[in-house]
């Protein structure tokens, strides 16, 4: 896991070490893919990387690459397990702004996208949720 002091930690980074729980869809070597706790629509997730960096640019070109594949794999998981027609990758960099993170929204019309709908929804629709993904992730 990561060897920060916990106190100078993101909450992604946070999330990842098991300090905050999450809804893990994914995780390897480099990535951590959860459901946003506040999504547009269910099944919204967010795909992070385990190092601490800020801005997409300062990414190394493997390392972008790869968050484009995992973000490729489980978008179609996501339109296996959800009622969208697509699903739409966003980065923004706002909401967390000192971890880089790229936002997978199903999206049944462009308006998905707009982060004014993000709302809660029931701890056992996102359980469903995350499981329905995790097994159309294989």
């Amino acid at each position: 896991m990561l060897a920060l002091n916990s106190s100078h930690m993101t909450i992604f980074s946070k999330i990842i070490a098991g300090e905050i729980p999450s809804y893990k869809i994914y995780e390897d070597e480099l990535v951590f893919a959860f459901l946003d706790i506040n999504p547009n629509r269910l099944g919204h997730t967010l795909i992070v990387p385990k190092q601490e960096i800020a801005y997409f640019i300062d990414l190394s070109d493997e390392l972008f690459a790869h968050i484009t594949k995992v973000a490729k794999l489980i978008s179609t998981a996501i339109e296996k397990s959800t009622d969208c027609k697509r699903v739409g990758l966003v980065v923004h960099g706002m909401g967390v702004p000192d971890h880089f993170h790229v936002h997978l929204i199903p999206m049944i019309e462009p308006g998905d996208l707009d982060s004014h709908k993000a709302h809660t929804e029931p701890e056992e629709k996102m359980i469903e949720t995350q499981q329905a993904i995790i097994t159309n992730l294989n």
